[in-house]
């Protein structure tokens, strides 16, 4: 092996191994003999490759390539950053671009974890789970989603172009979106049937637990008993805000609880009493991830809620970013959360008590809400079955 491929492996092994040895977030607080082990054999697999493979092959995109597989393999939260896309992260969006409404994950390629209400991305008929293969003919199989998201953005107006694979087709279908901030209330509610609500909740912000408050107290004044709560596609929000919004609804002493690598801490109600008390069926689906998962899991683990749908996203912990010496960095899951009763949310997700499979829209057309609503309507009946508090 070079003197500079050992300099190489050095500037980005002796980082990892300093955070294994202080007990940081790479690793145990002791350092195994198997961890060194692995790294030799690293060693000879860098060696073998730049000695013997069939073309020139920097060092440099050798250990990129490694790191991104490192972190690829943890979880789909957690990634390599590249020098210019931890920029990027810790400089937030620039002012004046807007994007298109959509939350990504990663699953092999960057993929669609939900398109927000009134979005752009909602009305070409983007949905969770489908795969972004390319972004204006930038690939997204070696992208982490903070790119994805530089590139979904741009000035009002403008339009993105997007090769979108769908369950198991063959071909993309590509797409052209004009990106612009149209988007629906974050907290709306309206009369479903006599004595029953309708409540949707889009995103867990400061101004959420307020909404919810305003919106159920008119509720109530029109009569309602019963309470649907619509989470399908909610994917954006701070994990308190949603375990704050449990709090509403059930004086539970714990609601979930927040994981780390060396503690569990339980996650009770305020020290105000609960002040919503109908019986509550909730509406999830793959969309449904973070602050709305927290929600729904507090709710349906301590017996204050049912739900109806699908299976929620699994997307319940929060990254911490590990800058590196080259400039780069590792945004890794550092917390997770679990339901009151020691459960995993996060890639686990919560399932529903009645599952129901929505229609998927139809991509490149625009997609306004129908009045037709399986899932809604699967919903609603299994509420009205319910026994009243």
């Amino acid at each position: 092996m070079t003197n500079r491929t050992r300099l190489v492996l050095l500037v980005v092994t002796v980082p990892i191994l300093g955070y294994t040895l202080v007990g940081g977030l790479l690793g145990s607080v002791v350092a195994r003999e198997g961890t060194y082990q692995h790294l030799r054999v690293f060693e000879d697999v860098v060696s073998l490759v730049t000695n013997n493979y069939v073309e020139p092959v920097e060092t440099e995109s050798i250990i990129r390539g490694a790191l991104w597989g490192l972190a690829e393999g943890l979880d789909s939260e957690s990634s390599y950053l590249t020098a210019d896309e931890t920029k990027i992260y810790t400089s937030g969006s620039t002012a004046g671009e807007v994007g298109i409404g959509l939350e990504l994950r990663r699953q092999y390629y960057v993929q669609v974890l939900a398109a927000r209400d009134g979005s752009p991305a909602a009305a070409a008929g983007l949905h969770a789970g489908d795969f972004l293969r390319a972004i204006d003919n930038n690939p997204t199989r070696m992208m982490s989603t903070v790119k994805a998201h530089q590139l979904l953005l741009g000035a009002p107006g403008s339009a993105v172009r997007l090769s979108v694979i769908r369950d198991n087709a063959a071909d993309p279908i590509e797409l052209e979106v004009i990106r612009g901030s149209d988007r629906s209330a974050n907290v709306s509610g309206r009369v479903l049937s006599p004595g029953v609500g309708y409540l949707r909740i889009t995103e867990f912000d400061d101004d959420t637990i307020r909404a919810i408050e305003s919106t159920t107290d008119t509720l109530k004044q029109q009569g309602t008993e019963r309470l649907l709560i619509d989470l399908r596609n909610t994917a954006v929000g701070s994990f308190r805000t949603g375990i704050a919004a449990a709090a509403l609804f059930t004086d539970a002493d714990t609601l979930v609880i927040r994981e780390t690598s060396s503690v569990q801490e339980p996650f009770s109600g305020t020290s105000q009493p609960a002040t919503i008390g109908w019986p509550v069926v909730l509406v999830t689906n793959q969309g449904t991830a973070g602050a709305a998962e927290l929600f729904a899991a507090a709710l349906a683990d301590n017996d204050r809620a049912e739900s109806v749908g699908l299976r929620t996203a699994g997307r319940a912990a929060e990254q911490t970013l590990v800058e590196l010496p080259e400039g780069g960095g590792l945004l890794l899951s550092s917390t997770q959360y679990l339901t009151s009763s020691g459960a995993s949310i996060h890639r686990a997700g919560v399932d529903p008590a009645v599952v129901v499979q929505g229609p998927l829209p139809t991509l490149g057309q625009n997609t306004s809400k129908s009045d037709e609503d399986p899932v809604l309507d699967r919903a609603l009946e299994h509420l009205t079955a319910m026994p009243t508090i």
